[in-house]
């Protein structure tokens, strides 16, 4: 069955810089684009930006700059490096698959 497990999260300082992981299996990662969401306390869900099969990324607009997002389809891992982290950007992040099949989360929190 298809599985993602996100990794990576923390406490960072404002201004700081995580990466993001997400395991996945159970599908062909290779020819799957792949997405990362968010989502803040008391807040929807968020998206954050997508990588295609191919490698083109694209990203939301407040995260265009800051976050960068890559895959290694030999690993079957997609990444999301943040950097210049805010405290609007604590939230739990998420991937996804086709936006059916979800990852657990991990926290991101900005603080000082």
């Amino acid at each position: 069955q298809v599985q993602l497990v996100e990794s990576g999260g923390g406490l960072v300082q404002p201004g700081g810089s995580l990466r993001l992981s997400c395991a996945a299996s159970g599908f062909t990662f290779s020819t799957s684009a792949m997405t990362w969401a968010r989502q803040a306390p008391g807040k929807g869900l968020e998206w954050v930006s997508k990588i295609y099969a191919d490698g083109t990324p694209s990203y939301a607009d407040s995260m265009k700059g800051r976050f960068t997002i890559s895959r290694d389809n030999a690993e079957n891992t997609v990444y999301l490096q943040m950097s210049n982290l805010k405290p609007e950007d604590t939230a739990i992040y998420y991937c996804a698959v086709a936006l059916t099949f979800w990852g657990q989360g991990t926290q991101v929190t900005v603080s000082s």
